[in-house]
């Protein structure tokens, strides 16, 4: 299974706790992953944090850096090192995988990270992914080929939910709207790839 609550998960998930109140959790940003990684969290969705983040370190470091920000609440300030201590997109990745391998290693018989089912990659999905990313228009290019690079380099999933975050975020802080046919679209994509319902229904305000 992907979450157990049919929510987002992996980096994605991790992301939706980056919003602007960010530091409530913790004045840097591992200090927040951490209270977000709590003890009792199920060992699965940090396995999938973990394995998202060693997937977008495929990525150059730039790249990383407007996939997060487009995605986050956090600012552009975000990896300029100061109160963050997230100084490039490549460390931070390195860093969250990181700290997933200190709270595999603290449970036993959680550390175990296992092969997902192939088609959970959505690798037959990669064209369709792309035209979803040209079809968000309002998105800066920066990110489209940020999100197109995502799908070739890492997999159509995290591209995918990259989009989704992108959509939400930009979308909400421009004032764009998705269409209901758009919005279907998202849905069917997102059902193909075996997502919980509520992943594309956080969208459910954009549309118009």
């Amino acid at each position: 299974m992907r979450s157990i609550d049919e929510s987002d998960f992996g980096v994605t998930w991790l992301m939706s706790m980056f919003h602007p109140d960010w530091t409530h959790h913790g004045p840097t940003a591992v200090e927040a992953v951490e209270y977000h990684l709590w003890d009792e969290l199920d060992s699965e969705a940090v396995v999938a944090v973990r394995r998202d983040a060693a997937l977008l370190l495929r990525l150059p470091a730039a790249m990383i850096e407007v996939l997060w920000l487009a995605g986050t609440g956090t600012g552009p300030s975000f990896f300029s090192g100061g109160r963050t201590g997230v100084t490039s997109g490549t460390r931070w990745m390195e860093t969250l995988t990181g700290l997933c391998d200190t709270w595999l290693s603290r449970h036993a018989g959680a550390d175990d990270t296992g092969a997902l089912p192939a088609q959970w990659d959505g690798t037959d999905l990669a064209d369709t992914v792309i035209a979803e990313i040209a079809t968000a228009d309002f998105l800066p290019d920066e990110v489209g080929r940020a999100l197109t690079e995502c799908v070739r380099r890492c997999t159509p999933d995290i591209a995918f939910r990259m989009l989704l975050r992108a959509v939400g975020e930009i979308g909400t802080a421009s004032g764009a709207g998705l269409s209901p046919e758009h919005y279907a679209r998202l849905a069917a994509l997102a059902s193909a790839l075996q997502y919980g319902e509520f992943v594309v229904s956080e969208l459910q305000h954009l549309v118009a």
